[in-house]
């Protein structure tokens, strides 16, 4: 389907990138808008916006922040959600010298206080609704002053703005002034933080990840160089743009390419796939849950996907059967899976074309390859990587499992005001420590086993969630299954399963038991087997399942049960 091979693609991708001298995301808009002014950057129904657009828009947008007198390095919050708006905004922020701090769609008025508390927001863009959720009502509510700047429990806070999404011009009126040459953004440098990015939350509070100017865009360009993006290619999505892997994979490594995003304000199979025909998408992204409806949806329902050549999945573990069934029914010539995370900006460890299924359904791929003078190291990769022992944090040797350490130019600074927290993170020689467990097999690749903090014991012995999902999952009958640790009076601790049945499957408490029991010792099975469907899973707004509240949801239950 490609029209080149990847390493031409690659090729094409340095030659237009010959030596890395921006040090800015603006500056890099103004440079791909010499080369690509009149391309489509972002492509809805309803509207379209070429890279002339986006950087003439965020000209003029920057000077009316900056009128509103946000200064360099202050941070100004968004609730925009996957609005086309919210790429100019985003850039004029930048342009500014400002930080950006895109927030979750999803959080309630009292974690969005939270956020702008703890990024210390001078200013707030917010939409005034998102599906049934009336915004402005919910913020006034519980941040009485915010639009004001007269919130006493939020002091940096000077002011908000309310964008209306059936008058998108009035926003661009009320941050717009005469004179977009004022526009002083000549002294941002590469090392400035450019955005400040909250954690998902799946455990504890989120916490808001420093990410600098140079570590965007060294993350855009090996994220393209690696997967060898074709020219003008087109990625359609639902993933929000305050998430690393809808901003920095699908929006700012596209650009790369000369790209274009086709971004959802929410997740719906058939608006996905209808948009992937009607728009001619070349690339599309997902995390598992999602790219599992996206299957299910082709089935029952024809769609022309023949302009797709690649479907991204990853951001959490996918079951084995999903790879084979993305070709067979998609028929893409490339199935990328990645890992990263928000403390290190992005894609750290990734597939690449050509790829076996084998490589793809059980790794993470490898090291991220960048192949540019000044982006990475001698063997041309972004990142270092080693394992060390996660209770003594002991060096392990190369190929040994444990917790997985991260050096790299796309290392964050940590997080916001938070010293102590980031002290934890890092270690001697600036490598992160990543909170995840695996280890590299001889051919470079990456094989992941759960995380540190979702580790439990069964019997004293001690389990990892991962490998269970992944030999139960291996079951045609069983489409996602979540292993969680759960108090046990006898042990102190056990294993219990949430799973979701495939479509069509009646598969039993007794055959799940069966069939584990045919492939893993005693001490690792289930205690205890739910069933529930993937639209009762609870999901953070990226997706990703949120295990903390299904082990909430199951000490309900048992109390329940406990009770009659």
């Amino acid at each position: 389907m490609f029209a080149m091979s990847a390493d031409d693609r690659r090729h094409a991708i340095a030659a237009r990138h010959p030596a890395w001298v921006w040090s800015s995301l603006h500056g890099y808009l103004d440079w791909s808008t010499n080369d690509f002014g009149e391309r489509p950057l972002v492509i809805t129904d309803n509207d379209v916006l070429t890279y002339s657009d986006v950087a003439r828009q965020s000209v003029a947008l920057a000077a009316g922040l900056q009128a509103r007198g946000i200064t360099k390095g202050e941070r100004v919050g968004l609730i925009m959600a996957n609005d086309p708006l919210t790429v100019p905004l985003l850039f004029a922020i930048w342009r500014a010298g400002a930080i950006a701090v895109p927030l979750n769609t999803l959080y309630r008025p009292d974690e969005i206080r939270f956020a702008l508390a703890e990024a210390g927001c001078a200013l707030l863009i917010a939409m005034d609704r998102f599906g049934s959720r009336n915004l402005e009502q919910e913020l006034d509510e519980t941040i009485p002053g915010w639009q004001s700047g007269t919130c006493a429990e939020l002091p940096e806070l000077r002011g908000g703005l309310i964008f209306d999404r059936a008058v998108p011009e009035h926003l661009v009126q009320q941050l717009s002034v005469p004179a977009p040459s004022g526009v002083r953004s000549g002294d941002i440098a590469g090392d400035d933080t450019a955005l400040i990015l909250f954690t998902s939350g799946t455990t504890g509070s989120p916490k808001g990840v420093e990410i600098t100017h140079d570590n965007l865009l060294r993350a855009m360009y090996a994220g393209a160089y690696h997967q060898a993006f074709e020219d003008g290619r087109r990625a359609v999505f639902s993933l929000p743009l305050y998430h690393g892997f809808g901003l920095v994979v699908g929006l700012l490594s596209g650009m790369v390419a000369g790209g274009a995003i086709i971004p959802l304000l929410r997740f719906d199979p058939h608006q996905i796939l209808d948009a992937t025909q009607r728009h001619r998408a070349t690339y599309l992204m997902g995390v598992p849950t999602m790219t599992i409806a996206l299957l299910e949806q082709a089935k029952r329902q024809a769609y022309d996907l023949s302009s797709l050549n690649a479907i991204h999945s990853a951001a959490a573990p996918t079951p084995s059967w999903v790879w084979e069934d993305i070709r067979a029914t998609f028929g893409c010539d490339e199935i990328i899976t990645s890992y990263g995370q928000t403390e290190v900006t992005a894609t750290v460890i990734c597939t690449a074309p050509g790829d076996s299924i084998e490589i793809v359904s059980e790794t993470q791929g490898r090291i991220v390859e960048a192949g540019i003078a000044g982006m990475a190291d001698q063997d041309g990769r972004i990142a270092q990587f080693k394992t060390i022992d996660p209770e003594t944090g002991a060096d392990l040797p190369w190929g040994t499992p444990g917790e997985l350490c991260c050096r790299s130019p796309m290392n964050s600074k940590g997080y916001f005001r938070r010293p102590e927290a980031t002290a934890s993170l890092f270690l001697d020689g600036g490598w992160i420590r990543m909170g995840d467990l695996g280890q590299f097999r001889p051919d470079g690749n990456l094989f992941l086993t759960g995380r540190t903090k979702e580790l439990y014991k069964s019997k004293g012995e001690l389990v990892s969630p991962k490998e269970l999902e992944q030999i139960l999952t291996a079951n045609p009958a069983v489409s996602q299954a979540f292993f969680i640790g759960m108090p046990d009076n006898q042990f102190g601790e056990c294993g219990c399963a949430w799973v979701v049945r495939a479509e069509g499957s009646a598969i039993t408490v007794e055959d799940v038991m069966a069939y584990l029991r045919e492939r893993i010792p005693a001490f690792k099975m289930p205690r205890d087997v739910w069933f529930t469907t993937d639209e009762a899973l609870p999901k953070t707004g990226t997706g990703k399942v949120q295990k903390a509240e299904l082990r909430k949801i199951a000490l309900e239950m048992l109390a329940e049960q406990k009770a009659v």
